[in-house]
C-alpha cells in the first residue's frame, strides 16, 4: 500500500514522485523500462522559447528540471537577446545520457520513493474512486492517489512511409490496454500523432558547409541555485544548415509516400501545428524556399547528430535521399531513421485545474497523456499533479497557479478550459501578461508557493528572502541617490554617449535610459551586487511603465477568477443561456467566471446571465 502511484517515468513522471516524495508521502514510480526513465527521446535539448522560463518556474517551486540540466548540459544560450524581456528564454543543449543517468541517481537517493519496472494494464476503482494498480501479471498495488504520466505509450503506433508498427518510441513494447479502461471509466480518448527527425553519423558529415553556432560566452543557470557544472570554453557546438531545392522537389515528389499523405490510410492522430513534419512545412509554406535546420549533438558520449527541424514519417529509401540533398549531409550516414508515433491521449477538459480528473478522484494525469508535447510541458505538469495529490491527501487545497503568475497556470488553464486538438505548445503569444511571466522573475514570482508546499527547504528559502530585501534595499538606494550636472559626471555621459544633464536625476531615473546598463550606475555608487539582482532591477525600473499597465489588466481577470461558481450549479435553470454554453459549462464545470469566460463557446452575454443567476435566483443545493 502506498499514498502515491506514479505511473510512468519520463519528465512528468519524474517530477511527479520527487514531489509527494519530498513531501514525505509513500510513493512507488512504476515505469515498463527502468533504463527509460527521464529519458529525451526526441530533441536533445531543454528549455526555448516559453520552455525556458517553465523551466525556471520549475525550479522556483521547487522542482528537479532545471538542476538536473544544469548538470548535464552540452551548450547554454539565452535566446532574443535583441528583443525585450518578456521573450527572453533560456535553451540547453543536453547530453542525453548524463541528463537521465543524474535524474534517476535523484530518484534513488530520495526517501519515501520506491522504483517498479512494470506494465500498468488498469486501474483499481470502486465508486469512481480510484484505489491503486492492475499490473500486466494482474498483480494489484493499492494506493490514495495515482498520477498518470503515460507519455506517448498509450496504443502507441510508429509510423514510416505505409507501415504501421505497434511500440513505443525505442521499440518498447506500449501499453495496450490502459487506455480502454480508461474509456470504460467514462474518460473521452483522443488520438494524436508527433514525429522525430533522423539521427546522423557525426563523421559523416561536411561541416565546412555548415554554419557553426557556439553557446554563449557568459555563463547561465536554469536552476536559482546559480551553480555552474560547465565549462565555458568547451561547450559543444551546434550547426544551422538550410533546406535546398531539391530537397523540397524530393519532398513533393514522394508526397504520397508520407505516412500521412497518403502512405497510410487510417491514420487519426494530428500532428503537432508547431512542430510540424517537414512535408507539412513544405506543403503549409510553399511559398517559402528554404527552411533552417539545425545539426544538433546528443551527447558526448557518442557520435550521433539529431537534424531539428526535419521530422518525417517518409519511407527509409526517401529520407536517404532527402538527408542527402541538404548541405554538407551528402554522404551522410544515417544511424537512426525518422518516424512519426500516433498514440492515445484523454481529453484535457476532463480534468480539473488541480490536474485531478473529474471522471475518477483522486487520479490525477500529467503530460502527453493530456495532450501536450514536449520535455517542459510535461515536466511543469508533473510537478504541479504532484503538489496537489500530496495537498488532497493532506486535506489542503489544491495550488492553482493563475494566468498572470506562471506559464504553467496558462498551460493547465489552456488545456482544461479550452482543451486541444492537436498537441499543445507553450507559446510566448500564448500568455497574455507575458510580461509580467519573465525568465529573470519566476523566482520572485513562485518562490513562496515553493516554501509553503514544502518543496523549497528553509535554506533557500532564506536566501530567496535575503535578495528580496538586498532588491528592495539597491532600489530604495537609487532612488535616494542624486546625480548633478558637474563636469566629470557630463563628461562621462558624453563618453557613453547618453543625453547630458540639465538639472540633477535620481539613478532610479536614470537607469530609465535604454542606454544606460546597471555597469554606468555602478560609476556614481559602489554596490555589492549579483549579476541576476541587477538583471531584475533593471528590467523593472526600465519597464515598470509597462508592467503596472499589465498588472492592473490582470487584476481585472483575477477578480472574475475569484468570483467562484458553486459545484451544484444548475445550467439548466438559467433562463435564455445559449444551448452552446449550457453545453460547454456542462462539460468544462467552471470554478470561476474567469475560466467560464475563457471558454471557446461561451460569450460575455451568457456571463452576465450566469452572474444574475447567481446573485437573485441560485440557492444552495438546487
Amino acid at each position: 500500500m502506498y499514498e502515491v502511484i506514479v505511473v510512468g517515468g519520463g519528465h512528468a513522471g519524474c517530477e511527479a514522485a520527487l514531489a509527494t516524495a519530498r513531501k514525505g508521502h509513500s510513493t512507488l514510480l512504476v515505469t515498463g523500462n527502468i533504463h527509460n526513465i527521464a529519458d529525451m527521446p526526441c530533441n536533445p535539448s531543454i528549455g526555448g522559447s516559453a520552455k525556458g522560463i517553465v523551466v525556471r518556474e520549475i525550479d522556483a517551486l521547487g522542482g528537479e528540471m532545471g538542476r538536473n540540466a544544469d548538470k548535464s548540459l552540452l551548450q547554454m544560450k539565452m535566446l532574443n537577446v535583441a528583443k525585450g524581456p518578456a521573450v527572453q528564454a533560456l535553451r540547453a543543449q543536453a547530453d542525453k545520457i548524463t541528463y537521465p543517468k543524474n535524474m534517476i541517481k535523484t530518484l534513488e537517493s530520495t526517501p519515501h520513493l520506491d522504483i517498479k519496472e512494470a506494465m500498468v494494464e488498469d486501474l483499481i476503482v470502486e465508486n469512481h474512486i480510484v484505489k491503486g494498480i492492475v499490473l500486466e501479471q494482474g498483480e494489484r498495488i493499492e494506493s490514495k492517489c495515482v498520477i498518470l504520466t503515460t507519455g506517448t505509450y498509450l496504443k502507441a503506433d510508429i509510423l514510416v512511409g505505409d507501415t504501421r508498427t505497434r511500440q513505443g518510441p525505442h521499440g518498447e513494447k506500449p501499453s495496450n490496454h490502459l487506455s480502454d479502461q480508461l474509456k470504460a471509466y467514462g474518460f473521452d480518448i483522443i488520438r494524436l500523432k508527433t514525429g522525430t527527425p533522423q539521427r546522423i553519423d557525426k563523421n559523416s558529415i561536411d561541416f565546412s558547409k555548415t554554419q557553426e553556432e557556439q553557446g554563449d560566452r557568459v555563463y547561465h543557470t536554469f536552476s536559482f541555485d546559480n551553480e555552474i557544472y560547465y565549462d565555458i570554453d568547451s561547450q559543444v557546438p551546434c550547426h544551422l544548415i538550410y533546406t535546398q531545392p531539391k530537397t523540397h522537389q524530393i519532398i513533393k515528389e514522394n508526397l504520397h509516400q508520407s505516412s500521412m499523405y497518403g502512405g497510410l490510410s487510417d491514420i487519426k492522430g494530428v500532428g503537432p501545428r508547431y512542430c510540424p513534419s517537414i512535408e507539412d512545412k513544405i506543403v503549409r509554406f510553399a511559398d517559402k524556399e528554404r527552411h533552417q535546420l539545425f545539426l544538433e549533438p546528443e551527447s558526448l558520449y557518442y557520435d550521433d547528430i539529431y537534424i531539428q527541424g526535419f521530422s518525417t514519417s517518409m519511407p527509409k529509401d526517401i529520407q536517404e535521399q532527402m538527408v542527402h540533398s541538404l548541405p554538407g549531409l551528402e554522404h551522410a550516414k544515417i544511424l537512426k531513421y525518422a518516424y512519426a508515433i500516433e498514440y492515445d491521449a484523454i481529453d484535457a477538459k476532463q480534468l480539473k485545474q488541480s490536474l485531478e480528473t473529474k471522471v475518477v478522484e483522486n487520479l490525477y494525469t500529467a503530460g502527453q497523456i493530456n495532450g501536450t508535447s514536449g520535455y517542459e510541458e510535461a515536466a511543469c505538469q508533473g510537478l504541479m499533479a504532484g503538489i496537489n495529490a500530496a495537498l488532497k491527501l493532506e486535506g489542503k487545497d489544491p495550488l492553482i497557479l493563475k494566468r498572470n503568475e506562471a506559464y504553467i497556470g496558462v498551460l493547465i488553464d489552456d488545456l482544461v478550459t479550452k482543451g486541444i486538438i492537436d498537441p499543445y505548445r507553450l507559446l510566448t503569444s500564448r500568455a497574455e501578461y507575458r510580461l509580467l511571466l519573465r525568465h529573470d522573475n519566476a523566482d520572485l514570482r513562485l518562490r513562496d508557493y515553493g516554501y509553503q508546499v514544502g518543496l523549497v527547504p528553509e535554506e533557500k528559502y532564506q536566501k530567496f528572502l535575503q535578495k528580496k530585501e538586498r532588491i528592495k534595499e539597491i532600489e530604495n538606494l537609487l532612488k535616494e541617490t542624486k546625480i548633478t550636472p558637474t563636469d566629470s559626471t557630463q563628461q562621462y555621459l558624453e563618453n557613453i554617449p547618453t543625453a547630458l544633464l540639465k538639472d540633477g536625476i535620481t539613478l532610479y531615473d536614470f537607469l530609465k535610459r535604454p542606454e544606460i546598463t546597471f555597469e554606468h550606475i555602478k560609476h556614481f555608487i559602489d554596490l555589492k551586487t549579483t549579476p541576476e539582482i541587477e538583471e531584475q532591477i533593471t528590467v523593472a525600473i526600465k519597464y515598470e511603465g509597462y508592467i503596472a499597465k499589465a498588472n492592473k489588466e490582470a487584476l481585472k481577470m483575477v477578480d472574475l477568477d475569484n468570483k467562484k461558481i458553486p459545484d451544484d450549479i444548475n445550467y439548466d435553470a438559467i433562463h435564455n443561456l445559449a444551448s452552446e454554453a449550457k453545453q460547454k459549462l456542462k462539460k468544462i464545470q467552471p470554478t470561476s467566471i474567469g475560466q467560464a469566460l475563457r471558454i471557446s463557446g461561451v460569450n460575455p452575454a451568457d456571463i452576465s446571465l450566469i452572474m444574475v443567476y447567481l446573485k437573485k435566483e441560485y440557492h444552495h443545493g438546487n
